[in-house]
């Protein structure tokens, strides 16, 4: 059976440092986060730099505390950038403590094939500069934008088949594909997830709701995991950052412990 990583993005308490952020994981029994922002800016490399001063620091800092960091998120749009080298400032950060992976954005819309060829050459060059550096981060793309489209995301699959995919599952699922379809097509480049819960208000408008109070399927998300052996964070991007009417994070992990008792979780790996 799966054991699947239980996290969440510093999206959801922005406000905090990473000292407060490690105290609230602390308290939820979670021992690993992606940072998307801190101190209040999603800045991240400015606002590591800022408490920890370097990533030296910044490691020092975590050998002390029962915390992983899987992701640093990036603001980067792949399908809009014409090379990727806004990504170098991020990697000394990573691979200080160990991150798995650098989150880009896809970004764009309906993509010509051109766009995506491009994308794909980006992606081979990247992994030429990775080995020849000998890095152990990798880029993972969040189906943010155009490869929410399940269409377009299995297309740009197949021009690059090795690509790191961060499932956003609720993004895809809110345009009207259900998970398994998108599951089966994508489990193998599928590498972290987001989870996320929401629903149709009166107004036919789709809002968050804490975890578990709303109408995302969790129940068939944790069914499709469950057949697959490898290790999968899965994370709950409170987007409180962009939404600052919701509850706090705080709330909201306490909400999806319930959530998620339809899973098997390792916390402390």
């Amino acid at each position: 059976m799966s054991a699947f990583e239980y996290c969440f993005s510093t999206l959801g308490c922005s406000e905090m440092s990473l000292h407060e952020v490690a105290n609230l994981a602390d308290r939820h029994d979670i021992a690993a986060v992606e940072l998307r922002a801190l101190s209040g800016t999603v800045d991240l490399t400015s606002a590591l730099t800022a408490e920890f001063e370097n990533p030296a620091g910044l490691a020092a800092f975590l050998a002390g505390r029962n915390l992983d960091i899987v992701a640093l998120n990036t603001s980067i749009k792949l399908f809009e950038s014409p090379n990727l080298s806004a990504i170098e400032p991020f990697i000394p950060w990573a691979e200080a403590v160990g991150a798995a992976h650098l989150r880009i954005f896809d970004g764009g819309k309906q993509l010509a094939t051109e766009e995506m060829k491009h994308a794909a050459d980006l992606l081979i060059n990247w992994q030429t500069t990775r080995s020849s550096s000998g890095l152990n981060v990798d880029l993972m793309i969040e189906t943010h934008d155009s490869l929410a489209d399940v269409d377009q995301l299995v297309a740009f699959i197949e021009l690059a088949p090795t690509v790191q995919i961060l499932w956003d599952t609720h993004h895809t699922w809110a345009r009207g594909t259900d998970l398994a379809s998108v599951w089966d097509r994508v489990a193998r480049n599928t590498v972290h997830l987001h989870v996320k819960d929401s629903k149709v208000d009166s107004d036919g408008r789709r809002r968050y709701i804490l975890p578990g109070h709303g109408d995302f399927p969790m129940a068939d998300l944790i069914s499709l995991l469950r057949q697959n052996e490898r290790h999968i964070p899965i994370s709950l991007e409170w987007e409180r950052h962009w939404h600052p009417e919701l509850p706090s994070l705080d709330d909201a992990l306490t909400a999806a412990r319930n959530w998620w008792k339809q899973g098997v979780f390792d916390a402390r790996r």
